[in-house]
């Protein structure tokens, strides 16, 4: 009976411990959770500040474009859930996005009303030289060629180059762009990415450059290419709607892509919003609004679209 009695006791301790490292891995878990969130900051208050001599902010509309069709920086839906916000151009659209997450937030701390109007992406800069838009904030590199069409607030967006391909690619665990020779591949046109980066890669096969970023995904998902290149909002969006596909990743390494230096990496990977070239009263007005968030509060908002955003 004592022996009995003492195996009892035994379990019941055996149990006991195990029950309190269960409870102390899920305390460490919720702790780690709670670690990784970050706290978006409430939209500062600037309705009070006089912005009528801002040129295209006299009427207090805030006419912003965008493709609409570059998740998850921005895409069009049927309906106005999770905040979407109607497309001024497209009756029964309405635009949301990373990029209409930003633009909510300006007018909200100014108190303008937001309008958002589809452009397709080689139309953008035209549409701010001719004032047809008061702003792009449409996931657009602040490269220099960029910088002589049009002014730039910012960024409000630090990307990573990135390539992506699917898992059953022989390029699937590639650890720098050089073993990447000699595959197909393409990105979307008019981008750094298309225009910078693939060249970089030996033997390359350069298809033509993608009219959208979902036409772009969609060579890859069709086994057109072998591999596209983006940034990486894009891919993330991508990767969280298809789990065939598989991010490549090699910043940080020698087989990374090169620029002259980290300055011109800087202009070719951050995300700025374009302005019409010397309005740089709507400049200041804007990073006023940018400077209350810092990088990591950008990409748990660029997490928040991702999560939300429609099937590619």
């Amino acid at each position: 009976m004592k022996k009995i009695l003492a195996m009892l006791l035994a379990l019941t301790m055996v149990l006991s411990l195990a029950a309190c490292a269960s409870d102390s891995d899920d305390t460490a878990t919720e702790n780690k959770e709670a670690e990784q969130t970050v706290e978006i900051p409430d939209v500062p208050d600037y309705t009070g500040e006089d912005t009528s001599s801002i040129p295209g902010l006299e009427d207090g509309v805030f006419t912003v474009g965008m493709e609409c069709a570059y998740a998850p920086y921005n895409w069009m839906q049927m309906d106005d859930s999770n905040g979407a916000v109607p497309i001024s151009n497209m009756d029964g659209g309405y635009a949301n996005g990373y990029d209409v997450m930003i633009a909510k937030r300006i007018c909200e701390a100014y108190g303008w009303e937001l309008e958002i109007v589809s452009s397709d992406w080689e139309s953008l800069t035209a549409s701010i030289q001719s004032g047809v838009m008061d702003a792009n904030i449409a996931g657009q590199s602040m490269t220099a060629d960029r910088l002589n069409e049009v002014d730039m607030a910012g960024p409000y967006l630090y990307a990573t180059i990135v390539c992506v391909t699917t898992k059953d690619s022989e390029f699937a665990d590639a650890k720098s762009i050089s073993e990447l020779a000699g595959g197909s591949c393409t990105a979307q046109t008019g981008t750094i990415w298309y225009d910078s980066c693939l060249s970089q890669i030996p033997d390359a096969d350069i298809l033509p450059p993608a009219e959208t970023a979902p036409a772009m995904i969609m060579q890859l998902q069709t086994g057109t290419v072998d591999f596209i290149c983006t940034d990486m909002p894009t891919a993330m969006g991508a990767v969280a709607k298809d789990d065939n596909m598989v991010i490549l990743n090699f910043s940080g390494t020698d087989g990374d892509f090169q620029f002259a230096d980290e300055a011109e990496r800087a202009e070719n990977v951050n995300i700025g919003i374009s302005v019409e070239k010397g309005n740089t009263a709507l400049v200041d007005a804007i990073n006023k609004v940018l400077a209350d968030l810092n990088e990591e509060q950008f990409n748990a908002l660029m997490d928040q679209a991702i999560a939300i955003q429609p099937e590619i």
